[in-house]
C-alpha cells in the first residue's frame, strides 16, 4: 500500500503520468537529459510511487544515477513514436536485494502505455523492453500491462526452446517469448560480471551505447554500433520511454532522441 503522501503525489501527477498523451515524432534532435536535472522525466517506484525518499534516481557529476535499490524507473513525461533513441550508459558497482551478487540488470522500456501502476509488477509500463543485463543486453522482452504486447521476429530455436534473433530465420509471432539477441551465450549464468563468448556489451565500468530505431511498427536494437536484434509487426508503436531500476546501479550520461532518417535505416539495416 502506498503511503498517504505518495497517493497525493499520484493524484497530482495523474494528467501527465497515468494517461496516454498524444505521441511526438521528433523532427530534430532532442536531448531528453540536459546534464543538470530530470526535468524531462518523472520517477515511479515500488511502495513510494511518484516520490523518491531514498533518492534512487538522482543527477550527479553530469550523469543520471539509478541506484537500483528500489524497483521502478525513470519515465519520460512525453510519449514518442517514429524515433531514433541513443543512450550512453555504464554499470556501477552495487547490486541490491534478490539481485545482489547476480548479473547486473536494468532495461529500457519502449512504447510504454497505460497507467504507471498497470504494468508488470505494478510499476513498469506495458511496453517492449530493450533488455540491459550482463550478457543479455539487446534481448527484446514483452512487458505485459492491462494488455499484452506482441511482435514478430525472425529467429532460430535452440533445443531448449530458447529463441535467438537470426536474419532470414523462421518468422515467429509471439506475445510471451523473449527474443534473445543473436549472440547470447547459451550457457548464460545469472552471476555478477557474466561475460559471454560473443558479447558486444563492454565490461562493467566501461561506457556502452544502446540505440533503438523505432520505425513505425518495427524496432531495431543496436549495441555499440552493431545490430543485435530486430522485430516487426510490434503491436504498440508509440508511448513513453522508461529506464528501469532493477537491482543494479547504472549511470547514464546521454539520453537523446532524433528523427528516423533514410541514412539511419540504411546504417542499421538488419
Amino acid at each position: 500500500m502506498f503511503p498517504r503522501t505518495a497517493l497525493l503525489a499520484a493524484f497530482l501527477a495523474l494528467p501527465i503520468a497515468a494517461s496516454d498523451p498524444v505521441s511526438i515524432a521528433p523532427a530534430k534532435r532532442i536531448k531528453l537529459f540536459n546534464g543538470r536535472d530530470l526535468s524531462g522525466f518523472y520517477t515511479f517506484l515500488e511502495h513510494s510511487g511518484y516520490e523518491d525518499p531514498k533518492r534512487v534516481i538522482t543527477v550527479r557529476d553530469g550523469m543520471i544515477r539509478i541506484s537500483g535499490e528500489v524497483w521502478g524507473g525513470l519515465v519520460t513525461k512525453e510519449a514518442y513514436r517514429d524515433y531514433y533513441l541513443r543512450v550512453e550508459w555504464k554499470w556501477g558497482s552495487k547490486t541490491w536485494g534478490d539481485r545482489e551478487g547476480k548479473a547486473r540488470d536494468s532495461g529500457i522500456l519502449l512504447h510504454g502505455i497505460g497507467p504507471d501502476t498497470g504494468g508488470r509488477r505494478g510499476y513498469w509500463l506495458q511496453s517492449i523492453e530493450y533488455q540491459v543485463i550482463e550478457g543479455g543486453t539487446g534481448d527484446l522482452i514483452l512487458v505485459a500491462g492491462e494488455g499484452t504486447p506482441s511482435l514478430t521476429a525472425e529467429v532460430r530455436e535452440a533445443p531448449d526452446g530458447e529463441v535467438y534473433w537470426k536474419k532470414g530465420g523462421v518468422a515467429l509471432r509471439t506475445d510471451r517469448k523473449r527474443i534473445n539477441w543473436y549472440g547470447r551465450d547459451p550457457d548464460w549464468k545469472d552471476v555478477l560480471g557474466f561475460r559471454g563468448r560473443q558479447d558486444v556489451e563492454r565490461p562493467a565500468g566501461e561506457w556502452n551505447i544502446s540505440e533503438a530505431l523505432c520505425d513505425g511498427n518495427a524496432i531495431t536494437a543496436v549495441l555499440n554500433g552493431k545490430v543485435v536484434n530486430h522485430a516487426t509487426q510490434v503491436s504498440q508503436a508509440a508511448g513513453k520511454i522508461l529506464v528501469q531500476s532493477e537491482g543494479a546501479e547504472i549511470f547514464i550520461r546521454s539520453f537523446e532522441l532524433g528523427p528516423v532518417t533514410g541514412e539511419l535505416r540504411e546504417k542499421f539495416r538488419p
